[in-house]
């Protein structure tokens, strides 16, 4: 028997060792970790409908959407109901967005300095809902320890942008679960290191061959009494999306 058959039977039989013996796989790291929390909600592709519900201490109303989106750079959203908001849509191509109001039958363009304002009154800005900064791209992400949230332990993942990066949070802090790689919540902390607003994430169901959450709920933390709530409806991931939908002409029209 040669000496490079030896060499190589003898590392077959310390791998055989080695993975018999139980030796635990390195815990996921930061980056890993978000990387699988994004493939999760958004896969490739995206399209589907969800129910926005927004509540204040006055008032609420539900709208009904259409989203599709292809990662990273394109999302389309129209607005199905209620009658009063029917046909609205936004379009983001990489770093810049459009709305479409058609009782005005208008395109307006919408500057960089207003991606965090509310899309339509919600405590989602319009970045969180056509996700123009990239959480993969424009972060850096590290495991800072462990807890038990909600009787389930969890990876605590804080997440602080790249110098280079335009985007305004000073950190995101993600709780994701281990057993599964579930996110369970996310705080989003300004650069005074003040948690603005915190979105959790429940109600776990099957859509096609994924489990995911299907509420997400976004809490303002300086609005007592405000939430807006997400109900993932029905979506398909990673299909093919044409490109005649992430068009202006597209948007101009009401369905």
């Amino acid at each position: 028997m040669t000496t490079m058959v030896c060499k190589r039977i003898g590392v077959w039989i310390f791998l055989w060792g080695l993975f018999s013996s139980g030796v635990a796989a390195p815990p996921p790291t930061g980056s890993e970790i978000v990387t699988q929390v994004e493939q999760l909600l958004w896969g490739r592709t995206a399209q589907g409908q969800y129910e926005m519900t927004i509540t204040t201490p006055h008032w609420q109303r539900t709208l009904k959407l259409r989203m599709w989106m292809r990662r990273p750079n394109k999302t389309f959203v129209r607005i199905l109901s209620p009658a009063k908001e029917a046909g609205i849509g936004s379009l983001r191509i990489k770093g810049e967005m459009w709305n479409y109001l058609p009782k005005v039958e208008r395109i307006i363009k919408i500057p960089p300095s207003m991606m965090l304002q509310p899309w339509m009154g919600s405590d989602f800005s319009n970045d969180d809902l056509v996700k123009e900064s990239s959480m993969i791209n424009d972060y850096t992400h590290k495991v800072v320890g462990t807890e038990n949230f909600q009787g389930s332990e969890v990876y605590r993942v804080v997440s602080i942008p790249k110098p280079e990066a335009a985007v305004v949070w000073g950190s995101i802090v993600y709780r994701v679960r281990k057993s599964d790689l579930m996110p369970v919540r996310q705080d989003y902390i300004d650069e005074r290191g003040q948690t603005i607003k915190i979105l959790t994430f429940s109600k776990i169901r099957k859509f096609g061959d994924r489990k995911l959450p299907s509420i997400w709920e976004m809490r303002p933390t300086q609005k007592p009494g405000n939430t807006t709530r997400i109900r993932v409806i029905d979506v398909v991931f990673d299909k093919p999306i044409k490109d005649s939908v992430f068009t202006l002409r597209n948007l101009r029209r009401r369905r």
